[in-house]
């Protein structure tokens, strides 16, 4: 029964995705607010339907950023960027080049002032990255980057980018963290939507200035800290080998 309802919630999901995008593509191109808006109705009515077509409820925990910052969040599903652009005043996301041409999507990724970053050399990626950052800076807003640089499953480690930190360095900005649970359930492959509640959690900031050690270090702490515990409370105990330290007995 709950496969049956989460292809029925995937099928309206991803139909409404095509159906608002083209019907709010006008705003979208009248003005970047417009689009934000057009962003956020559809973020709220995923949110709304996972929570009685699936069971699945959504939490938007600590201080919600405003103004410029750099936002550095896990990265598990898709319903981790659906909750934070749903809860952030203007975020706009580091991206993978690709998306830009994904149908409805790609768009309007675009028009809100998302960042396309090039996979390849880490060196011309990293630069090409801080200079389209650079250039953005004229629409204001939060800054969002998976310091992982992919979606990365709730029983699976990678290390941290140096990419946040060459952003956080040369924005001078704070940085808040973001933890989450999310790919408990909702995996980042798969069909199956398991009902829960589901959380972003935005933590302390990390003041400007640090090392990139320091501040590496720091951030994975916070949030792979932060992240089991939310997993945990979900009821999930497979956490990854290399994390186990990290979490209170």
């Amino acid at each position: 029964m709950q496969y049956a309802r989460s292809l029925l919630f995937n099928f309206q999901m991803y139909l409404m995705l095509g159906l608002m995008g083209i019907a709010y593509f006008p705003l979208a191109l009248a003005s970047r607010d417009g689009a934000q808006w057009a962003c956020k109705t559809y973020c709220r009515w995923v949110r709304w339907t996972a929570g009685w077509m699936v069971g699945l409820k959504t939490e938007v925990r600590g201080a919600v950023p405003q103004g410029e910052v750099l936002v550095a969040a896990k990265h598990q599903s898709f319903l981790d960027i659906i909750i934070i652009f749903s809860a952030l005043p203007a975020a706009k996301f580091i991206m993978k080049r690709e998306l830009l041409w994904a149908p409805v999507l790609g768009q309007y990724a675009a028009r809100i002032g998302c960042v396309p970053l090039a996979r390849g050399k880490r060196g011309a990626a990293i630069k090409k990255m801080v200079a389209d950052v650079a250039a953005g800076m004229a629409n204001p807003g939060q800054l969002v980057i998976y310091p992982q640089g992919t979606r990365v499953a709730p029983n699976r480690y990678l290390p941290y980018k140096v990419g946040s930190h060459v952003l956080y360095a040369e924005l001078g900005q704070p940085c808040v963290p973001a933890a989450t649970n999310v790919g408990v359930f909702w995996p980042r492959h798969g069909v199956l939507r398991k009902p829960g509640l589901a959380v972003v959690e935005f933590l302390e900031p990390i003041a400007p200035g640090q090392s990139r050690a320091s501040f590496l270090n720091t951030l994975e702490e916070v949030v792979e800290r932060r992240s089991q515990e939310l997993m945990l409370e979900a009821g999930f105990a497979d956490l990854p080998e290399e994390n186990r330290h990290l979490t209170r007995p």
